[in-house]
């Protein structure tokens, strides 16, 4: 293959990283595909077998690659999952809101029909010990002192879809739903947390209707993107 340039000197494993990456990028090797063997490819970028090996060790655990022992390496993904989440996190607060939301609305309809009463005992758990901290700050109510104890009830809600895809995708838009908000908002202006519209949706949830567990986790959200529509205009007010 022509497309392949010596590594410099600058970073070889790094290199050797970039011009692998932009290879399964071009559609050098199929998705499915083996890629040539750690000699093809040092032969071709002219490093040594242990450079390549590093390499594409990176690029297995980036999700781009897969091992499979005694067969090979084979192409997983073309593109990199890294630079995916790289430009949600340049994306706007709002932007992540919403597709939080649109997880969230889809986990509670999975949540009603696959929950199991583990899940409705982690959710009630996780929300009684944010009413717990509420009731001893009621000064921070909602904003630091239940961050915690509020993501804890939203991920046991999404991992009660049983959908581990789903669940992964959330970890990531629930952190950083926070951080965005955080650094446009600073601490004092989070949203705060309202128990009741939490409670319904464990209960819409419990009742196994989707239509209904839809509904609930809509009205919950509606409160929090409202705070976050307001505290934006007020931000472009100021400027």
């Amino acid at each position: 293959m022509e497309g392949l340039q010596a590594a410099g000197r600058r970073s070889l494993v790094d290199e050797a990283i970039e011009q692998l990456r932009e290879q399964l990028a071009a559609g050098a090797w199929p998705v499915g595909s083996r890629i040539p063997t750690e000699h093809e490819l040092a032969e071709r970028l002219r490093v040594g077998r242990n450079t390549v090996r590093e390499a594409i060790r990176v690029l297995v655990h980036a999700g781009m690659l897969v091992s499979r022992q005694g067969e090979g390496t084979f192409v997983r993904s073309t593109s990199d999952p890294a630079s995916v989440l790289r430009g949600v996190q340049r994306s706007g607060v709002r932007d992540v809101l919403e597709v939080r939301a649109a997880l969230e609305t889809e986990a509670a309809r999975l949540a009603a029909e696959r929950h199991t009463p583990d899940d409705l005992a982690r959710m009630r758990a996780a929300l009684a010990r944010e009413a717990e901290v509420m009731a001893a700050h009621p000064e921070r109510a909602g904003r630091e002192a239940t961050v915690e104890h509020d993501l804890e009830f939203h991920t046991a809600m999404v991992e009660a879809a049983h959908n581990p895809a789903l669940t992964e995708v959330y970890r990531y838009f629930g952190a950083s739903v926070r951080e965005s908000m955080r650094a446009a908002f600073g601490d004092h202006d989070m949203p705060e947390v309202a128990i009741g519209t939490h409670a319904a949706l464990v209960d819409a949830i419990e009742s196994g209707d989707p239509e209904r567990a839809e509904a609930a986790c809509r009205a919950l959200l509606a409160e929090p993107t409202a705070a976050v529509e307001q505290l934006l205009a007020e931000i472009a007010a100021r400027k």
